[in-house]
């Protein structure tokens, strides 16, 4: 076995399909859409590895053949914010073999070593936005920018000397399967808008999508600086995430509750193209574009993907009432809603979700080591 490091475009190129090889078998993985694929590792097209030291490299048989793959990278942002000394890995992909992960493992860790790094973590994919491996939940297909992967990577991982660090958790409401909002939720919205004719509830508007985009980037900022591995993200990170959503944007699925006027809670939720995605192969040509511009009319999957509200107004139920929202607006057209992520010590949102009778899901597992004395 060799390392080769992914350097140019054919290297590069190779790194990206190799998922598709690996994944043939899996029927519910789902492959990325390949021309934004082909762009996102490239440097100036993508804001976390233009600004972070990153390497890709693949790992070789003696056939020349590739048998796993994966990123290596420094978030200097996230080290100047929790002042700590970690480096992260992504895109990690392997066939079942011990020793091939041993060796991405270890040639992750010795490149951080090199840059003074004393702490080896992940996977967390800085190019699909998804983190950890999936743990529990393989029956069903990911939602957009959750990552699935064989249950055989927990086991690889643990034997190179990788320990759990924190687990995220996925909700559920399947109306297909008779889910229905409790009642008590109905009337507790009820109670807290009469209660509080300052706050009101409105849709995003797409005519002022930079507006509104502002809105959710500083409540973000603001709300969620105390969640576990959370950075608050330059304004350039927010810009490239409506980007890339604004194609499947759907305005009844992005809520925001406002206190006279001013936007102090916000639910985003989007319609979830996966299913769209693994029908036409990844390949916007010649139709697939056709059909994912279809996704906002023809979607019964829908991800929550990020609910905050700011800290002043916890306690008064916010949280549910941007969810009861969202679900009244979406119940003709909603098969099922996937909240993902959660942490799995973030007690406030677990009983929120629960409150709501979602269930759980799915978890996914992120992993850590000390990289310096071994």
């Amino acid at each position: 076995m060799r390392i080769e490091w992914a350097t140019d475009k054919k290297a590069i190129k190779s790194f990206i399909y190799f998922p598709r090889h690996l994944y043939r078998n899996h029927p519910n993985w789902i492959p990325p859409l390949w021309s934004d694929e082909r762009k996102a590792y490239l440097r100036h097209a993508n804001v976390m590895l233009r600004d972070n030291d990153h390497a890709l490299f693949v790992v070789k048989n003696d056939d020349g053949e590739i048998v796993a793959r994966c990123i290596v990278y420094i978030d200097a942002e996230f080290n100047r914010y929790y002042r700590s000394n970690i480096g992260f890995f992504g895109a990690y992909e392997t066939i079942e073999n011990q020793l091939v992960s041993n060796l991405v493992l270890e040639t992750c860790a010795q490149w951080l070593r090199e840059r003074n790094i004393r702490t080896l973590r992940g996977p967390i994919h800085p190019i699909a936005e998804s983190w950890g491996f999936l743990y529990d939940g393989y029956e069903s297909p990911p939602v957009l920018m959750a990552p699935y992967n064989p249950p055989y990577y927990h086991t690889l991982v643990e034997k190179y000397g990788m320990r759990k660090v924190k687990d995220l958790y996925a909700y559920e409401a399947d109306l297909d399967k008779g889910y229905r909002i409790p009642q008590r939720i109905e009337r507790f919205t009820s109670f807290l808008r009469s209660k509080h004719p300052e706050l009101s509830t409105r849709r995003i508007r797409l005519e002022n999508l930079t507006d509104d985009a502002q809105h959710i980037w500083s409540i973000s900022n603001e709300a969620l600086k105390d969640n576990w591995g959370y950075v608050p993200v330059d304004r350039s990170v927010m810009n490239d995430m409506i980007n890339r959503l604004k194609l499947i944007l759907d305005p009844d699925a992005v809520w925001f509750v406002e206190d006279n006027g001013k936007p102090v809670g916000f639910a985003l939720g989007f319609p979830d193209p996966n299913p769209l995605i693994r029908q036409i192969g990844g390949h916007l040509l010649p139709t697939g574009f056709i059909k994912l511009l279809r996704v906002k009319k023809t979607a019964a999957r829908y991800r929550l993907f990020a609910l905050a509200v700011l800290p002043q107004y916890h306690g008064y139920g916010l949280d549910v009432l941007l969810y009861k929202c969202l679900h009244d607006a979406l119940e003709k057209k909603l098969g099922l809603m996937e909240a993902n992520y959660i942490l799995e010590d973030n007690w406030n949102i677990r009983n929120a979700l629960e409150k709501l009778q979602m269930k759980y899901c799915k978890a996914y597992r992120i992993y850590e080591m000390d990289i310096a004395s071994s």
